[in-house]
């Protein structure tokens, strides 16, 4: 009881009030900053990335200042009160919010360390996306069919993952193709290169190359011509494959290059066999 007496005494009712508004105006003004630094990155598209992570940073900072704000205005922060809390708050605290404060430790280490950052496409642990907010609790990670996915923080201490374009705007996006191994592979291969270097949504100040090379696919002997090429902008990831896809397509239909098929060869006797 005398305990309980003495917790309240460190508490300052008066500035718990304050400590309400305080931290409401934190999260007003980090999501007014949230909005305007989207509107600037649209109108800077190419410091996007830089505005978004700048952006992270700032409101991570200001999270954390508006909640050691709350905390002083709401207790009398003596030595006193140290140890009186320390005895019996503190243990108690500590063990109900073990997993927030691992989490908000593992944001800072997100920040510092950087393994990826805000606007990065990210895969981890069976999703694929883009990287949309890092909080104070968790990563949220936007994937290519619209789903919001959200990942504590403290899981990217312990598992893998993979940036694929690490704070850069343009990144290298990978398609395959699959024609039959009696097919004008030279042809095909040309068709490809054109597609790719005439795309408008093509990076073509990096390196980008047409591979080929014979697999079994679905079972049928194929040629597989792996394009692989850096988007100008990860946004149009997508659009890049589909335009590129497109034109290859018609590029075989128009040269009468076929898909992948079960062969027949004459055999010596003239028979026809496999």
């Amino acid at each position: 009881m005398q305990d309980a007496v003495k917790v309240f005494e460190f508490i300052r009712f008066g500035g718990l009030v304050t400590a309400f508004f305080m931290l409401v105006g934190v999260w007003i003004a980090g999501n007014l900053l949230a909005k305007f630094l989207l509107r600037l990155g649209e109108r800077f598209n190419d410091r996007r990335l830089q505005i978004q992570q700048i952006g992270t940073f700032v409101r991570f900072m200001l999270y954390i200042g508006g909640f050691i704000g709350a905390v002083l205005a709401s207790f009398h922060l003596s030595e006193e009160m140290v140890f009186a809390l320390g005895g019996t708050i503190a243990v108690t605290i500590g063990f109900a919010f073990k997993d927030l404060a691992a989490s908000m430790i593992a944001g800072l280490t997100i920040l510092i360390d950087r393994p990826f950052q805000v606007g990065d496409r990210v895969s981890f642990d069976g999703y694929y996306g883009e990287i949309t907010t890092i909080g104070l609790r968790s990563v949220r990670l936007t994937t290519l069919d619209d789903n919001l996915v959200t990942i504590p923080n403290n899981k990217f201490l312990v598992e893998v993952v993979s940036s694929g374009n690490a704070g850069e705007l343009n990144m290298l996006v990978q398609t395959d193709f699959f024609i039959g191994i009696d097919q004008d592979i030279a042809r095909a291969k040309h068709i490809v290169a054109d597609a790719i270097t005439t795309s408008r949504y093509a990076y073509l100040q990096k390196p980008w190359v047409v591979l080929t090379s014979q697999i079994v696919h679905q079972n049928y002997f194929a040629i597989r011509l792996r394009a692989k090429v850096y988007v100008n902008d990860v946004v149009y990831e997508k659009a890049l494959e589909t335009d590129v896809t497109e034109r290859v397509l018609e590029g075989f239909q128009k040269s009468n290059i076929s898909p992948p098929a079960i062969l027949y060869r004459a055999r010596p006797d003239g028979v026809q066999g496999a």
